[in-house]
């Protein structure tokens, strides 16, 4: 086929970008069929993106169109076979400058906010997308991550997730926190802000807290209500979550009430708790996907293998009770796995496990959990005390622990294969 005949001898000199955008109802082929004809004219396709929303197609493609190949004859071209497909070809030319712009942005930062709630409101959405304008941010692609709702209630908990693709430096990072925080608590969502970099698509290692993170409950409480003694200590737990007591010289208040409590009341305690919402969707997920998992717990170990058994979780670290004659002895054993141990554990297997510490995730909700998500890759306050919330890069208090997935990028799509 000839085509530079009647081809201009200006645009015989310089090869031309054409962005073609094609729009209209999805069916399979139409993609091949577009793609044949582009191939007619040696071109060379620089960017493509295609996108498909309830059966409608969004298709661009950039290409560079060859210097001795007319460009107003691949337009034309394109409209006709747009044409013959039903859809509509929308061609734009880019300039030089444009595509020299375009050409620089692919150094710019990236990052990824994922917006998590029991159902996305067009309120909630206005509220996020304004908020990244504000900052000057650029939203690249968004995508959902969860499945698809049924038309109607069936009554069960939802799950709904949109993760942005942002590129950019925000204005202002401190304001940044400040209007996520401000939007998670006045719109009923939860929004985890990352860095898009090579370690936020690789994490290896998941160490969760498990009183009131992996469990509903708190353990000593329970221990403590078998005790006679539920009241008092369950106000001293409340008061070290909140960070406002030594957590070591609470949980030694707290055990020593318990002396004389039989042992034989731990199983039946391990008996009765129960897992926080999407607990084993999470660690059945994670081990699918051959991440290694770990409880780093201020409570205790018996509870904690009790777990580890159930979710087949990899490693235990929590407080060993002393026990006598079959009694509690109102001491622990060894050192106690306070917020800096558990800081200095989740680094450990880290290096134990081979992979670096931005590719941990740790999860927890208490104060003594703050060091911990500090120093992790990608630290979430789940279900957290407010201060714990306050200081935690990421928060989870509107869904369940499954939720983290959609942190990972993790569509529920993949889990359903």
């Amino acid at each position: 086929m000839e085509l530079t005949a009647d081809i201009p001898a200006a645009e015989t000199r310089v090869s031309s970008l054409i962005l073609f955008r094609f729009t209209g109802d999805d069916r399979p082929g139409l993609t091949a069929s577009i793609s044949e004809c582009l191939a007619k004219f040696r071109v060379a396709i620089i960017d493509v993106n295609q996108a498909v929303i309830h059966q409608s197609l969004l298709l661009g493609l950039l290409v560079r169109v060859p210097a001795d190949v007319s460009a107003e004859q691949v337009i034309a071209e394109m409209h006709a076979c747009g044409n013959s497909l039903d859809l509509k070809c929308n061609p734009k030319r880019i300039a030089d400058d444009e595509y020299d712009a375009w050409v620089d942005r692919q150094g710019k930062s990236r990052f990824i906010l994922t917006l998590l709630s029991r159902a996305v409101t067009a309120e909630q959405f206005h509220a996020v997308s304004s908020m990244l304008a504000d900052q000057g941010l650029n939203i690249a692609v968004i995508t959902r991550l969860s499945g698809r709702p049924p038309r109607n209630s069936t009554g069960q908990l939802t799950r709904a997730c949109v993760e942005f693709a942002l590129r950019g430096e925000p204005r202002d990072s401190v304001q940044l926190k400040a209007s996520l925080l401000e939007l998670s608590s006045q719109l009923s969502l939860d929004l985890a802000w990352q860095r898009d970099d090579a370690f936020r698509r690789n994490r290896r290692v998941v160490a969760l807290d498990m009183d009131s993170t992996l469990l509903r409950a708190e353990v000593i409480d329970e221990l403590a209500k078998e005790a006679g003694v539920g009241e008092a200590v369950s106000a001293i737990t409340e008061a070290a979550m909140r960070g406002e007591m030594d957590f070591d010289e609470s949980l030694r208040q707290r055990v020593q009430s318990l002396a004389g409590l039989p042992e034989s009341v731990l199983p039946k305690i391990a008996a009765r708790l129960e897992l926080n919402e999407g607990a084993e969707r999470l660690l059945s997920t994670l081990r699918r996907f051959g991440y290694r998992t770990a409880i780093l717990s201020g409570g205790f170990t018996y509870f904690g293998k009790y777990l580890q058994q159930r979710l087949a979780i990899d490693h235990v670290y929590a407080n060993e009770l002393e026990i006598v004659d079959g009694k509690l002895t109102g001491r622990v054993i060894g050192p106690i796995v306070n917020a800096q141990r558990k800081a200095t554990l989740l680094e450990q297997l880290a290096n134990d496990e081979g992979v670096d510490r931005k590719q941990t995730i740790a999860i927890g909700d208490g104060a003594n959990d703050l060091p911990m998500l500090a120093r992790a890759g990608l630290g979430i306050a789940f279900h957290a005390k407010p201060v714990v919330r306050q200081s935690a890069e990421h928060r989870v208090s509107t869904m369940g622990l499954d939720s983290v997935l959609y942190l990972l990028g993790v569509r529920d799509r993949d889990l359903e294969q």
